[in-house]
């Protein structure tokens, strides 16, 4: 199953398209850009608790036949935040001084 490619950061909804550099996802790909992670999430899921890595960048090129971002296409779906500002800056305060490996 290939990852959802989500469209936009779910903080300040900013486009991210497949090929953003800036696009960061958690475990289960809550999706927000660099900026916010590292300003305003201090690494920390708003959703879930877990950190974040670099969403791969799905290839345009059908290198493999079949496998491209042709033939599974990202999401179109916009997400968007199910907390408020002050719930999301209180949750990473509360955590953000744990590792991500004992979170």
């Amino acid at each position: 199953m290939a990852l959802q490619l989500r469209p936009n950061c779910e903080y300040c909804d900013k486009d991210l398209p497949p090929s953003a550099p800036d696009a960061r996802i958690c475990s289960y790909e809550c999706t927000f850009c660099a900026d916010c992670v590292e300003t305003k999430l201090f690494n920390v899921c708003p959703n879930c608790g877990g950190n974040f890595a670099p969403r791969p960048i799905r290839p345009t090129n059908p290198w493999r036949p079949g496998v491209c971002a042709v033939n599974q296409p990202p999401s179109e779906k916009r997400v968007h935040l199910k907390f408020t500002l002050e719930e999301v800056a209180a949750h990473s305060m509360q955590i953000r001084s744990v590792p991500p490996q004992e979170r």
